[in-house]
C-alpha cells in the first residue's frame, strides 16, 4: 500500500482509495465528480469488468464499488474472484445494482459483498459508505499487522524457551526426555530435569496459567529459581519442601493474578524410588513391561493461590521397565470441531488403551491429538517429559 493511503509504520491517514468497475462511463463519470468533492479521496476507474480484479491488485483501494450487470463476466461471479485472489479477499466491496432485489442482495452477500446500494444514491449517502467501509478496512490492516508484530515476538519467545530446555538424558539406569509444543498464543509450560548427586534426579514441569510472554517469563523464572541456587541441595531432595518454598516465592498477588501449578519429583536411581510433589497439576502417568498403569495424583493447590500453605509429598517404587510420563494440560482439553472439548478422561482413556502402548507414545500424543482438533497448533502450551527406567 502506498504510504498516502495505509502505512502504518507512518501512522494512519484518512486517505481514501475507490475503486469503480462498471461498464458505463457515464456511471464513471458521475462518481469521479462526486469524489472530487473530497481531497482526501483517490479515485480510480475500470471500465473492463475482466480486468477488475487485475486493477485493484495494482491499486490497491481501501474500497471497491462494483456493478452487477455487466459484458463479459457476471457481476456476482466477480464478488468470488475478488475473494478468491489474497490481495483483493479482504478489500470492502460495495455493489452497485439498478434493482432492489432480495434475492440478488442475499447472493451478493453470500458471495462476500459487504453493502448493496441502488445506483446511484445521493452523494451524501455514497461518501458515507465509501468513508465507513474505508475506515474499517484501514482499522482491520492495523490489526493484523499489529497481530502479525505481536506473533513474531511471541514466536521469539517461544523460541527462547525452547533453547532453555535440557537436551535429553541417556544413562544406563535412566533415560529422560521431552516435547514442548507452544501454542500459537504461547502459554506458561517449562520442564526440566536435573541430577543432584548421590544417584538422585530432580525432574518438574509447570504450567502457568494464561497465554503471552508474561507467563512465559514468570514460567523461566520459577526454572531459574531452581536451578540457579535458589534452594538448597536439601531443599531439592524435598518436592514438599521445594514446593512449599515456591508457593511462597510467587503469591499471584505480586505477580499480576498469575499463578502455576506444578509437579516436582526426585527420582533415586539407585534404589528406584520416586517421590513427588503436585500443585493442581495432571496425574503422572507409568506403564509397566507387564501392561500395568498406574497414575501417580498431584493433591496440592496451584502454587501462588493459598498463601503458607504447607504441601506435602508422596512416594512409590518404579520398576525395571517402567515409563514414566509427566504432561501439561493443553494435552488433555483438546477442543473438537462439532464444539465438543475432549477432557482428560478421554485423554486418560486413551493414554492407557493407545498411545502408552506404542513404540513412541510422545510422537503417538502429538499425532492423534492434532487429528483430533483438525489443524497443527495447539490452544495452549503442550508439555511432555517421559522418563524411562530401562529394563534389567
Amino acid at each position: 500500500m502506498t504510504t498516502d493511503t495505509l502505512t502504518t509504520d507512518a501512522g494512519t491517514l484518512d486517505r481514501v482509495v475507490v475503486l469503480l468497475v462498471d461498464d458505463q462511463a457515464m456511471i464513471g463519470e458521475a462518481v469521479r465528480r462526486i469524489c472530487a468533492t473530497q481531497p482526501t479521496i483517490e479515485y480510480h476507474f475500470c471500465a473492463d469488468p475482466t480486468q477488475a480484479v487485475a486493477t485493484a491488485t495494482r491499486v490497491e483501494p481501501t474500497v471497491i464499488l462494483q456493478d452487477l450487470v455487466m459484458p463479459g463476466i457476471d457481476g456476482l461471479d466477480l464478488v468470488r474472484h475478488y475473494r478468491q485472489n489474497d490481495a483483493t479477499r479482504l478489500i470492502p466491496l460495495i455493489v452497485l445494482s439498478s434493482k432492489e432485489e432480495a434475492t440478488t442482495k442475499a447472493e451478493a452477500f453470500a458471495r462476500g459483498a459487504n453493502d448493496y446500494l441502488v445506483k446511484l444514491p445521493d452523494p451524501i449517502e455514497i461518501l458515507a459508505r465509501i468513508r465507513y467501509h474505508s475506515r474499517g478496512y484501514r482499522a482491520l490492516l492495523e490489526r493484523n499487522e499489529a497481530y502479525r508484530q505481536l506473533k513474531s515476538e511471541l514466536d521469539q519467545a517461544g523460541d527462547y524457551v525452547q533453547s532453555l530446555l535440557p537436551p535429553p538424558l541417556q544413562a544406563p539406569d535412566v533415560e529422560v526426555r521431552g516435547a514442548f509444543i507452544p501454542s500459537a498464543q504461547l502459554g506458561g509450560d517449562f520442564f526440566g530435569w536435573s541430577e543432584l548427586g548421590d544417584g538422585m534426579l530432580a525432574l518438574f514441569l509447570i504450567d502457568v496459567c494464561g497465554h503471552g510472554v508474561g507467563p512465559a517469563l514468570l514460567s523461566v523464572s520459577v526454572s531459574n529459581a531452581l536451578h540457579a541456587g535458589g534452594f538448597s541441595g536439601a531443599e531439592l531432595l524435598s518436592p514438599a519442601r521445594v514446593m512449599t518454598r515456591l508457593n511462597s516465592a510467587f503469591p499471584m498477588s505480586s505477580h499480576r493474578g498469575m499463578y502455576f501449578t506444578g509437579w516436582y519429583g526426585v527420582f533415586n536411581r539407585s534404589t528406584r524410588a520416586l517421590t513427588w510433589c503436585g500443585a493442581g497439576h495432571p496425574p503422572a502417568m507409568v506403564t509397566r513391561l507387564n501392561g500395568d498403569y498406574a497414575e501417580f495424583d498431584s493433591d496440592g493447590p496451584p502454587v501462588g493461590i493459598v498463601p503458607e500453605f504447607e504441601y506435602s509429598e508422596s512416594s512409590a517404587q518404579l520398576q525395571a521397565g517402567d515409563r514414566f510420563y509427566l504432561y501439561s494440560d493443553g494435552i488433555v482439553e483438546i477442543p473438537r470441531p462439532d464444539g465438543t472439548v475432549w477432557a482428560h478422561s478421554d485423554f486418560q482413556r486413551f493414554a492407557r488403551t493407545d498411545a502408552l502402548k506404542h513404540s513412541d507414545p510422545i510422537a503417538r500424543m502429538l499425532e492423534f491429538t492434532r487429528g483430533l482438533q483438525g489443524f497443527q497448533h495447539f490452544t495452549d502450551d503442550v508439555s511432555i517429559v517421559e522418563m524411562k527406567v530401562p529394563a534389567s
